[in-house]
């Protein structure tokens, strides 16, 4: 059955509404779509069956993707896919030869908690033209600006530090090539760690050394982010990145969020992200949060060891960052939802549920880079938005 959200609430916990209603259609519980405007929409897809093989899965997630996308956004292309599995040494191939897409693709080791083998976020969008830039680069004209994907980068060699720097060094190299910086173009950003209680900290330092020399410090502004566990097949690639940017961006078109009564500056505790970037066009409202945990505005975990609590300080975090760009839960068009301990799955499913009934997010198991966080989740926000300055998404 089809269902379409219109007026149901969520918890108490949640922001009021705002009068634009998101258009929302679930099939059952395995699928779910969200749009705000029609010409882009988040799909978050998993398998239904936990006892099938992986192959069987795999197929189920893509013609199930195909069928809703050509249901529900006809004339849509993706832009970007990342499968999530639960086994990449035995199961990453398998997606390459099997998913022809013609987008950044990203395969990654974060096993759905559901107790399935594979599950897949695809954003798609209508009216573009898309380039295969090679490595993984993919650039998306759409009406004025180009965005640039790139995905599951890695290279296989000595540890999480000199890797790190050697992706953001090509990054750089390749934002150049297509007349861009780092500084002005990147949106977004994700790293993938493996074992990150031992290796996080070399990304964490080689991000801080290349982001000095392209001009981002705490006295201009980070990158968005996510650093999260996560590997690929290879076990000798410590550190997988993938990377938004967009050509096009017109002065004070991209800001950043703060929420400085919940969270402060991560420059304060050694590290350099930005809690979210907000991008404004002269139809939308576009806002790419970061991993975001149960954080403090002294940098400290809240609510050690207690999963219920950490996911609540998580929600309000979470919530104050989108009331600073004058949105609310209700603008988010999908949810990543990382979990350290799988044993917490149950009960978060629930709150997950309960407060998020109708848009699409999957729980995944992926430490979060504090081993006192159980809980972290990203997410992307989008909302219809007059703005005379730029020209329209």
């Amino acid at each position: 059955m089809i269902q379409k959200n219109t007026q149901e609430e969520c918890s108490n916990l949640t922001s009021p509404r705002n009068s634009s209603l998101p258009t929302l259609i679930s099939e059952g519980p395995s699928e779910a779509f969200r749009t705000k405007i029609n010409d882009e929409a988040s799909f978050i897809i998993h398998a239904s069956d936990p006892n099938a093989a992986f192959t069987a899965q795999l197929q189920e997630v893509i013609s199930r993707y195909n069928e809703l996308r050509d249901k529900l956004m006809p004339g849509a292309e993706a832009v970007m896919k990342r499968y999530f599995l639960s086994d990449a040494a035995n199961q990453e191939d398998e997606v390459y030869a099997t998913d022809e897409c013609d987008c950044a693709l990203s395969v990654i080791q974060q096993p759905p908690l559901d107790g399935t083998k594979v599950a897949l976020w695809v954003y798609v969008l209508k009216g573009i033209k898309k380039q295969n830039c090679a490595q993984g680069m993919f650039r998306v004209s759409h009406g004025a600006y180009e965005h640039l994907w790139l995905a599951g980068e890695t290279i296989s060699s000595s540890n999480s530090k000199y890797q790190t720097t050697r992706l953001l060094e090509d990054y750089v190299m390749r934002l150049i090539e297509n007349e861009c910086t780092l500084k002005d173009n990147c949106v977004r950003t994700w790293f993938f760690v493996n074992d990150i209680d031992n290796n996080y900290e070399g990304v964490v330092k080689a991000r801080n050394e290349v982001f000095v020399t392209q001009d981002l410090t705490a006295n201009t502004h980070y990158i968005s982010s996510t650093g999260i566990g996560g590997r690929v097949a290879d076990s000798k690639v410590s550190v997988c990145m993938d990377a938004y940017a967009i050509k096009g961006l017109l002065p004070n078109q991209m800001t950043f969020l703060y929420a400085l009564d919940h969270m402060n500056r991560t420059s304060e505790y050694g590290v350099s992200f930005e809690r979210a970037t907000q991008i404004d066009y002269g139809d939308r409202r576009h806002v790419f949060v970061s991993g975001t945990a149960s954080i403090d505005n002294k940098g400290q975990v809240v609510y050690p060891h207690d999963i219920k609590r950490q996911v609540k300080r998580m929600w309000e975090n979470v919530d104050a960052i989108l009331n600073e760009a004058e949105m609310h839960f209700d603008d988010i068009t999908f949810a990543l939802v990382y979990l350290r301990d799988p044993a917490d799955y149950a009960v978060v499913s629930t709150m997950f549920h309960e407060q998020f009934p109708h848009t699409p997010y999957v729980l995944l198991h992926a430490p979060v880079c504090r081993p006192g966080w159980l809980i972290e989740m990203e997410c992307m926000a989008v909302k219809a938005n007059h703005d005379e300055r730029f020209p329209n998404f």
